[in-house]
């Protein structure tokens, strides 16, 4: 089995350079991370977004029936940037200060304009997202996805749609920045499995583009 991959982290409490992304080696993918803030920055941004974010359990569809999601979230956007996922579709909240401030250094770095955010919080390891891909119609055929993190580490997946050969893992530190681009949804799947370890809480705040209709 591979080893997982353990993003560097860095201690800067500023955004990090281009030349700083570590490109994940991948078929058929554009997938890279980078570290946003040292781990005194980390703990601040997760204790600010955990109080002002207005978490909700939302609803999906899964085997045949609505259930509650194994985690909080809040779709967070610009007006009119709806999105619709798991048969569900979510109205955006406004932008909190703090999200607002993220949105402007994360669109920065990767070169995109993002204009939402599905903000989700995993209380403890019993909380997941299983596998999927953001396809969504409304994302185009080549999204950009920014994921970030804050608190505690947990595993990440990506295996290809065809050939499970295809694979990796990775460790994501709090405050790391996953940048997926390219073909990386059209090719590839992922997702953030339940873990028996005792971790703590942590945040992904995972950036997007939704295009207009």
């Amino acid at each position: 089995m591979q080893r997982p991959i353990i993003p560097s982290t860095a201690d800067a409490e500023t955004p990090p350079v281009a030349s700083t992304w570590k490109r994940i080696e991948l078929a058929g993918a554009d997938v890279r991370v980078a570290t946003l803030y040292g781990p005194a920055g980390a703990r601040a941004w997760f204790e600010r977004l955990d109080a002002e974010i207005p978490w909700e359990q939302h609803r999906i569809f899964l085997f045949g029936r609505h259930v509650n999601a194994p985690r909080l979230s809040c779709w967070v956007g610009d007006a009119g940037a709806a999105y619709t996922y798991s048969r569900t579709r979510f109205e955006p909240r406004p932008w909190t200060p703090g999200l607002s401030d993220l949105r402007e250094r994360v669109s920065a770095l990767c070169g995109e304009r993002f204009n939402s955010v599905l903000c989700n919080l995993y209380r403890d390891g019993n909380d997941s997202m299983g596998w999927h891909s953001d396809d969504e119609p409304e994302l185009g055929p080549a999204p950009v996805i920014a994921s970030l993190s804050f608190g505690a580490t947990r595993r990440f997946r990506l295996r290809h749609r065809c050939d499970r050969a295809r694979h990796v893992e990775l460790l994501l530190e709090s405050a790391s920045l996953l940048r997926m681009s390219g073909a990386t949804q059209h090719n590839y799947r992922h997702d953030l499995p339940r873990t028996r370890r005792a971790v703590g809480a942590r945040i992904n705040l995972t950036f997007r583009r939704v295009l207009a209709g």
